[in-house]
């Protein structure tokens, strides 16, 4: 079998590879070169970066959704499709020859090593606070980050938007710029609604495109001294409306009706009438 932690020129004409019992992440490695060989995979031969990209993010939210469910088998598996989009894309860039997988994997060490110096160093942080503290300058450091807005154009843009702002929340906390307690998160908020409110009444759809937002960053902000994660609570509102409109249909069923043939105000009612949709 060929498994090259050095590079290798995908003008190769063949990859060899060899069936056994257990397999292991050196093995994974040989299966995308051999996929990606000049006899190898018509679909994998073509894939780039980008074409996959959508593919690495759909299988990291089906491993989460996983821990979510508390599923090990599940877990495993998905852990699994997230490992080949690692290696894949790897492999990509030792065609290249770029970086192998050896090199991403010592990346990865020597940065938990640095920002561990309480564990592989002499540093004291005592309490969970103590360590992210020390991580974040750490990281500042190791990035030379000069302020926190330079820290702020870390925080990924791919992140989902509520996750994002929150982490942008903590950064301008970590810099003596965020609000000072709830009644100001609070406040916040209610004015960032008050604009969204002005604006749609007077129809002004682009500029309450950009209140929305506002609002949206502003309950990030809040949800920091809720001691809530945004992204988890609309996560939770997500799965508890499916269950209210299960709810919904049933109800409508038993008055031997659908929703789709019930006018808006019909909706409101059988909604309104049942007082677990509203709680």
């Amino acid at each position: 079998m060929v498994y090259c932690t050095a590079f290798q020129s995908k003008e190769i004409s063949s990859v060899e590879f060899q069936f056994k019992e257990n397999y292991d992440v050196n093995d994974l490695v040989a299966i995308v070169q051999k996929l990606r060989a000049p006899d190898g995979c018509p679909w994998d031969k073509v894939q780039t970066h980008q074409s996959i990209r959508n593919d690495f993010i759909e299988e990291v939210y089906e491993a989460v959704e996983a821990i979510d469910e508390q599923d090990t088998a599940h877990l495993r598996e998905e852990l699994g499709d997230v490992l080949l989009q690692v290696v894949f894309h790897t492999v990509l860039e030792m065609e290249q020859q770029h970086f192998t997988l050896t090199d991403v994997a010592g990346d990865v060490c020597r940065k938990m090593i640095l920002r561990h110096p309480h564990v592989f160093g002499h540093v004291v942080a005592e309490t969970p606070e103590e360590v992210i503290k020390n991580w974040d300058e750490i990281k500042m450091q190791s990035k030379s980050q000069q302020n926190v807005s330079e820290a702020m154009e870390t925080v990924s843009k791919a992140l989902p938007s509520l996750m994002r702002s929150r982490k942008l929340w903590k950064k301008a906390e970590s810099g003596g710029a965020a609000l000072s307690d709830t009644t100001a998160a609070l406040q916040l908020a209610e004015q960032k609604l008050a604009d969204l409110k002005a604006c749609a009444e007077n129809g002004q759809t682009e500029v309450c495109s950009a209140k929305l937002g506002e609002l949206l960053f502003s309950l990030a902000g809040l949800s920091r001294f809720l001691q809530t994660d945004c992204e988890q609570s609309l996560y939770n509102a997500c799965d508890a409306f499916i269950d209210r409109f299960k709810v919904l249909e049933r109800d409508a069923a038993a008055k031997g009706v659908t929703i789709q043939n019930l006018s808006s105000e019909e909706i409101a009612k059988l909604w309104n009438d049942n007082t677990s949709l509203s709680n």
